[in-house]
């Protein structure tokens, strides 16, 4: 006990603490998950990649309880498409550990860790910006949505779980945009309340399932993990609180730019092609989403985010 208190007053506490806070804040701010950031700045703070996947999927595991449980009380989650998704995704994120320990030796793991570590934050960039584009084309077109539960595609939604818990079990990064996207092209109709009901309420058996795989495999750190709880949650709680404040168009499209040019990081891009990338994605990527909402019959820089985000469930129960 007296070596952790010890371990838990140390400087790279501290860091680890400021830094789930920043994530927290930015979890807060824009609803995604917090894998994708929170695991990079980890492995950049000098922590053993699978150290850092291992204490931020147990992290998460705890987060997500919580907000499923909220969603739960609502009544939203479609019960029987989160059943077909967890069917997919709990037995290949529980592998997930199993399957980085089989890799090699420590070496081995580190580098085979960075590199699906990075080619996942390209693919979450990726879907996100994806993600994006779908909810200003649903909320453009005008199309109301049914009040009926859409009918369920279960191999495709098998499928898409499966391949999501094999992500996150071996990357913590991707659950919460990939599978999105996903539900956003397989159930068009389905509300936004229980959209993101849905996925919240599948990704916790996930996450745990991922978390027990790897904790068996690696184990905790606690030194890392409880700071990690310490500043996660209350980064969480005042990034929610700040919504209202930030342009939520302006953040969402940096956190694409921030996963990109760190995925690029992380597989070895040099940093003067990553440097000059990010000036590109800065300087023309507001002129293609412009151009993308001119499309769709919007002000070309409008920054207000209810012009194409999905509704929330605020939004749903005023409008109903």
């Amino acid at each position: 006990m007296h070596d952790l208190i010890n371990d838990l007053l140390t400087t790279d506490a501290l860091a680890v603490l400021c830094v789930s806070f920043g994530v927290g804040i930015v979890v807060g701010l824009t609803g995604m998950g917090g894998g994708a950031l929170m695991t990079p700045a980890l492995i950049f703070l000098g922590i053993n990649p699978a150290t850092a996947v291992a204490n931020d999927l147990v992290a998460a595991s705890v987060n997500k309880t919580v907000g499923a449980t909220v969603h739960w009380r609502h009544g939203s989650p479609n019960l029987r498409l989160a059943g077909m998704l967890i069917a997919g995704s709990v037995p290949f994120a529980f592998a997930g550990g199993f399957i980085v320990h089989a890799v090699g030796d420590e070496h081995a793991r580190t580098e085979f860790l960075t590199t699906a570590i990075g080619w996942a934050l390209l693919l979450a960039a990726g879907s996100y910006a994806l993600r994006m584009y779908l909810q200003l084309r649903l909320v453009t077109s005008g199309n109301v949505l049914s009040e009926e539960a859409p009918k369920i595609r279960a191999v495709p939604t098998i499928l898409v779980g499966a391949f999501g818990g094999l992500l996150v079990g071996i990357t913590s990064v991707g659950s919460g945009s990939l599978i999105m996207v996903a539900l956003l092209l397989l159930y068009p109709t389905l509300s936004a309340l229980k959209l993101v009901g849905t996925d919240l309420v599948q990704a916790v058996p996930l996450v745990i399932a991922a978390a027990v795989g790897h904790v068996l495999t690696t184990g905790v750190e606690w030194a890392v993990l409880i700071p990690l709880i310490l500043g996660g949650s209350p980064g969480t709680f005042f990034g929610a609180r700040m919504a209202t404040w930030v342009s939520q168009s302006v953040i969402r499209r940096g956190i694409v730019i921030v996963l990109t040019l760190t995925g690029l990081k992380m597989l070895g891009v040099p940093p003067q092609t990553v440097g000059f990338i990010g000036a590109g994605m800065l300087l023309l990527g507001p002129l293609v989403w412009g151009f993308i909402r001119q499309r769709h019959g919007l002000p070309n820089f409008d920054n207000d985010s209810t012009a194409w985000r999905l509704p929330d469930a605020e939004d749903e129960k005023t409008s109903s």
